[in-house]
């Protein structure tokens, strides 16, 4: 008998059975989606950086290291392997403007790749290449095919031997200028010392990799206790494809506690309403079992049992719907196969994620057994009955004459919102948190297209950057700028207090290089002092006119520079002009200019290493705005669907509730359109107040996202007039089309089965 009612009472309710399996399934498929994305990475992360030994420590020093100072580190106690490396970006021949990064080791156990076609590696062969298998797919090169690269005056030519994927660019990018990998343009690849020493006739490696489970500040005291000297020790966490596929599993991270928070908060609501609703409407019915004998146990099971089933049915479907969600991010088509360049994308559900979904379900049931527990109170005569609101005061605003003034329709929505206070509180929360999402997601893509404009439409005023060789002196350096009517500048890598930071020098004439303040104002640097990034100025709690004390790496100099202001930066770097350089006697070596020049009009000269165009750094950016937007229309339709569940739920109960109430006015001569702009009127108001609430709370989590997911671009918070228009439309249009579905169901009103009914 129960069971058969089970299903009769679901068919009755199923809108809102509908509705709490939805949003049960909503709120645990962002959660386990989310959190399966970041697991899912840093698990292949490891796994592959485990696989090629990526290097935990890099030492790097112009000057080049022999094979006697790599003996002396791997001698340390705690260094399990270390190799020379080198790694320059090279020219395609034949090609308009490609690059590859080359790779060279002399042990492929450290900073290796692993193989996905061709050839093993050989470290004696002096004709081969190990192509970066996403850059081969991408220009049509295949095992077997010869292609040549330029790099200053030398020529690398061998045949494609084999394809690989490396861990060291596993986000491959032509240096932090480029927001995302262009495997179309520029890719890397690998070949054996004895082909590079043969190419340039010496022994050069600038870099020691190692692979070493000290800490930070032991490594660098017995690296400079061995070598005699100050190193320059950059860790992997100064690497752009260990901090930026961290930050990836970070960001999830906190996606996946967030959205999921906000989903699973107004589902919880949600069933607390409902389920409190469904057992008042049956009331009679629960009655009529006590009525019939049966215990209350039985009918506290049976109800208890509909809260179970729509958390178990909600959470199935949620962790469908999660598993969907992880897979369109994280395979090698996805969103994330886009930036990371990994050879396996298993997804592995976090052990917690069992947990939480316990819980979940646990406390749904629970959530059903506290209402019905409350409606089998007293005998079987007071359960038949049916359910009353409960009797409210009259508000304070009755008292007064303006409140008599007031249309019937405002007066009536008014005593009706004060009686239904959850009902009402839970419609104003469904579009609160619409608002939020809508706001937060449009307004993310304006603070994107702010940053692009700020950093690089702005920023960067030329039209080439010209790498210049380390061998290049003074005169061809000046011969070159001269030559290109540019500006140009030079790094210096300094230790401020235990952080390694670029010290960056510009000679500014020609405007090719500009600078922005914490307002996003254009500044012009003076001969004054130094300019630090946002970061460092948060970081060491340091303010304009303060003192830095900063000491290049292979010095013993150390360097006090006054701070002249603080600007935005996607790198952790302090900036000073020539002139204060000069001023403070610190040496530094030009490395690049910059030009209005196309990089086709650039001649190729032995003082040049590389020339990398402008047009490269903004095509990369398409594939980025592409991801963003397609994360924006996800989190847009997101949220359209919670507030049209909540709003539809809730308007549906408010349908029920006041059903009597709305036959009597169709008795008493109000028309189904009045009656229905009644309901739409209430609707109406619950929705503007969550948007004047919303649009706030709104920019809050922006920027509070900001803050958290991307601090490392230090963007400005930017949110266009039009994110607001559309944000209101969106959420008022929404909350409207829902009333008006609800309002045209008073046209099936039974006047005389309303009024017949027993109070």
């Amino acid at each position: 008998m129960l069971t058969r009612k089970l299903f009769r009472t679901m068919g009755r309710y199923k809108a809102q059975f509908i509705s709490m399996i939805i949003m049960v399934a909503l709120g645990i498929g962002l959660f386990v989606g989310f959190n399966m994305e970041w697991v899912s990475i840093e698990h292949n992360m490891t796994s592959f950086f485990d696989e090629c030994g990526f290097a935990d420590y890099r030492l790097v020093g112009e000057e080049g290291f022999s094979d006697d100072a790599l003996s002396k580190i791997q001698k340390i106690d705690g260094v399990q392997k270390a190799s020379r490396f080198v790694s320059v970006n090279t020219d395609v021949d034949n090609t308009d403007g490609n690059s590859i990064n080359l790779n060279v080791t002399t042990d492929a156990s450290v900073s290796g790749f692993v193989l996905t076609g061709g050839e093993a590696y050989n470290s004696s062969e002096k004709d081969a290449i190990w192509l970066s298998d996403q850059y081969a797919n991408n220009n049509s090169i295949s095992v077997g095919d010869r292609m040549t690269l330029h790099y200053k005056n030398y020529t690398i030519s061998g045949e494609v031997k084999g394809l690989i994927k490396a861990a060291e660019q596993m986000i491959c990018v032509r240096d932090e200028t480029q927001l995302m990998p262009d495997f179309a343009t520029h890719g890397f690849a690998f070949i054996s010392p004895a082909m590079y020493e043969n190419i340039i006739g010496f022994d050069y490696y600038p870099q020691i990799n190692v692979i070493s489970n000290l800490t930070k500040k032991e490594f660098i005291e017995k690296v400079d206790r061995t070598l005699k000297k100050t190193t320059v020790i950059l860790t992997k966490d100064n690497t752009i494809s260990y901090s930026e596929a961290k930050g990836e599993a970070s960001e999830g991270k906190a996606m996946g506690t967030i959205l999921p928070s906000l989903f699973l908060l107004i589902g919880l609501l949600t069933m607390v309403t409902t389920m409190h609703r469904l057992t008042a409407n049956e009331k009679t019915q629960i009655g009529t079992l006590k009525a019939l004998g049966f215990r209350d146990f039985r009918i506290i099971r049976h109800y208890t049992f509909y809260a179970l089933m729509v958390a178990i049915i909600g959470s199935a479907f949620g962790v469908v719907m999660g598993y969907g969600i992880a897979w369109y991010i994280m395979n090698p088509d996805g969103m994330m196969g886009t930036y990371l360049d990994m050879p396996r994308w298993e997804l592995m559900l976090p052990w917690f994620c069992y947990v939480i979904i316990a819980g979940i379900i646990v406390l749904l049931t629970l959530v059903g057994y506290i209402s019905v527990r409350k409606m089998l109170g007293g005998s079987a005569a007071d359960a038949l009955r049916p359910y009353t609101p409960k009797k409210i005061k009259p508000m304070l605003i009755e008292k007064t004459k303006i409140f008599h003034k007031l249309p019937f329709g405002t007066r009536w929505n008014m005593r009706d919102m004060t009686r239904h206070k959850s009902r009402s509180l839970m419609s104003l929360i469904g579009i609160l948190g619409c608002t939020i999402l809508i706001l937060a997601s449009f307004g993310m893509r304006d603070t994107m297209n702010g940053f692009l404009a700020m950093y690089y439409d702005n920023g960067l005023n030329y039209s080439s950057r010209i790498f210049l060789s380390e061998e290049a002196d003074d005169k061809e350096i000046s011969d070159i700028a001269q030559k290109y009517n540019g500006d140009f500048s030079g790094s210096v890598s300094v230790q401020l207090d235990e952080s390694t930071v670029s010290l960056d020098i510009y000679h500014i004439e020609n405007d090719k290089i500009r600078f922005s303040d914490k307002n996003a104002e254009a500044i012009k640097l003076t001969d004054e002092g130094a300019y630090i990034c946002m970061r460092i100025a948060d970081k060491f709690n340091i303010n304009e006119g303060d003192y830095i004390s900063v000491s290049p790496f292979g010095t013993d100099t150390t360097y006090s520079i006054k701070i002249a202001g603080i600007f935005r930066s996607v790198t952790e770097n302090i900036v000073i002009t020539d002139a204060y350089a000069k001023s403070q006697e610190i040496s530094y070596k030009i490395d690049s200019v910059y030009t209005d020049d196309e990089k086709n009009k650039i001649e190729a000269d032995n003082a040049i290493k590389s020339v990398q165009s402008k047009q490269m750094i903004m095509d990369s950016f398409e594939s980025f705005t592409s991801i963003m937007d397609t994360m924006i229309y996800f989190l847009v339709a997101g949220a359209l669907i919670l507030g049209i569940i909540v709003l539809y739920n809730l308007g549906v109960m408010s349908y029920t509730e006041r059903y009597r109430e709305m036959a009597t006015l169709k008795v008493v001569g109000f028309r189904d359109k009045k009656i229905g702009r009644l309901l739409i009127g209430q609707n109406l108001f619950l929705s503007i107040l969550g948007v004047i609430i919303g649009i706030p709370c709104g920019v809050f989590v922006l920027d509070y996202l900001l803050k958290t997911l991307a601090g490392e671009y230090e963007m400005m918070l930017m949110i266009d007039f039009s994110t607001y228009i559309i944000t209101i439309l969106l959420t008022v249009g929404m909350s409207l089309f829902v009333s008006w579905i609800v309002a045209n169901k008073n046209k099936k009103i039974n006047m005389v089965e309303a009024l017949k009914s027993t109070e």
